[in-house]
């Protein structure tokens, strides 16, 4: 029963995300942000990644972005490729401790210039763009999901007779005292409703 009330929960997460925010609609031209170049400055575009760092100046917040695919709804893919860095600034205050290292952004705006900056002691090239809508995604949630079950050897069952009971081991493994390990658990990412987003001001 509980495996089956956890997958429930997991795909009543997972039906949420049926739509894409609506400042991020509308169709933008594929540019790499590793291929920009004075061509393509002035192209409206919709990037998303990793923040690397958040730095405010004096009546604008820069973000640095490390870039990411974006899935079927606009946010930013798990995966360790990238089409490589670039920057996002808006007007306004965006707080670091919100806006923090590792949070996933979705955003679209105009290419406006190329900035170099250091990466140690590499000069690197960042698209700069001026952002007109930018979604900061909920963090993601670690589900908890039961990837095996047996009646007599569950993970919650031991023991014969006047003996039987039941005992709890959480993950990776469900064990039963005296007759090994009985279930397994695995963790799987769920994407939040994009309708829980923040999006900037």
């Amino acid at each position: 029963m509980r495996k089956l009330i956890l997958a429930l929960a997991v795909m009543a997460i997972a039906s949420a995300c049926t739509t894409v925010p609506a400042e991020l609609e509308g169709s933008y031209r594929s540019i790499s942000p590793a291929r920009v170049d004075g061509g393509v400055l002035g192209s409206q575009v919709r990037w998303g990644g990793v923040i690397v760092d958040t730095r405010n100046e004096e009546d604008v917040t820069c973000l640095e972005i490390l870039s990411r695919e974006l899935g079927k709804y606009l946010r930013p893919q798990v995966s360790d490729r990238t089409a490589g860095r670039f920057i996002a600034c808006k007007p306004g205050f965006y707080d670091p401790e919100v806006y923090s290292k590792g949070r996933e952004v979705t955003l679209t705006g105009r290419i406006s210039r190329i900035e170099v900056r250091q990466i140690d002691e590499f000069s690197y090239r960042y698209p700069v763009v001026e952002v007109d809508e930018l979604v900061l995604w909920e963090k993601r949630q670690d589900v908890r999901v039961y990837d095996h079950y047996d009646p007599f050897y569950s993970p919650y069952y031991w023991g014969y007779g006047p003996y039987r009971g039941y005992y709890y081991y959480y993950y990776p493994f469900y064990r039963s005292p005296g007759f090994g390990v009985h279930g397994r658990a695995t963790i799987r990412k769920t994407v939040p409703d994009p309708a829980e987003t923040k999006a900037g001001d």
